[in-house]
């Protein structure tokens, strides 16, 4: 049983099953979202903003943090799809794709810091993405942008925090089968081949959040059999 868990982005997505998946795990799961999940604790925050960070470290307070699971993210507009095109992007799409992928992850994690060392093994996870890999043939520039700086945010933390044994682990997905993803995939609507089941996603979680502090899991890359990136 953990003490206090995070999630970000738990209204939608991988972020609620996520949620779904540890609430009954934890004695406090805090839902982080703009708009409020069927689950959790919700803690109503825009994580774009200094103002959102803040309201997170408020709600956890004094508690010991075991987990921090950041499973929030955005794309441009179009993003994955056919009609995506770079020079239509708009200078807002690029920021607030990048403030949300990169800048509000680090700010989180700083925040956190403190409650996150009260834990008998705490963890860090990000949700990262095959577009952050090397060679890899996304064209979605500020999503592909955001995701290789998070990996690079992430081995940089794992160096700082590693002395004090906090597990710092970033997830690169391809397509994950949540009912979104899956919908679009049907619909035609969606580039990048086939979807990994959300049930193994979850399962990889798991098993990070299960092993000892003793263990450092880096990176796990995680393309669909079939799809781009394997």
């Amino acid at each position: 049983m953990f003490n206090t868990v995070v999630v970000a982005g738990a209204s939608r997505g991988i972020g609620l099953a996520v949620a779904e998946r540890f609430a009954p795990k934890c004695r406090r799961l805090l839902a982080v979202s703009r708009t409020q999940p069927p689950i959790g604790e919700w803690v109503s925050a825009d994580l774009s903003s200094l103002s959102g960070v803040e309201s997170v470290v408020e709600a956890v307070g004094s508690d010991i943090l075991d987990a921090l699971l950041y499973m929030g993210g955005t794309w441009e507009t179009n993003a994955f799809t056919s009609q995506y095109s770079f020079e239509n992007c708009s200078d807002e799409d690029i920021t607030r794709v990048i403030t949300v992928n990169l800048i509000a992850p680090i700010r989180v994690v700083k925040a956190l810091l403190p409650a996150l060392r009260g834990s008998n093994n705490p963890k860090v996870i990000f949700m990262g993405a095959l577009s952050g890999r090397d060679n890899f043939s996304g064209r979605e520039v500020a999503n592909s942008a955001s995701k290789f700086g998070l990996r690079g945010a992430v081995h940089a933390l794992r160096e700082e925090l590693r002395s004090q044994q906090i597990g710092v682990t970033v997830i690169n997905p391809g397509n994950i089968g949540t009912p979104e993803v899956l919908a679009d995939l049907a619909a035609g609507g969606l580039v990048g081949g086939s979807a990994i089941p959300l049930s193994d996603l979850l399962s990889i979680i798991d098993c990070v959040l299960s092993l000892s502090r003793s263990t450092c899991v880096k990176e796990i890359d995680l393309p669909a059999m079939l799809g781009e990136g394997a």
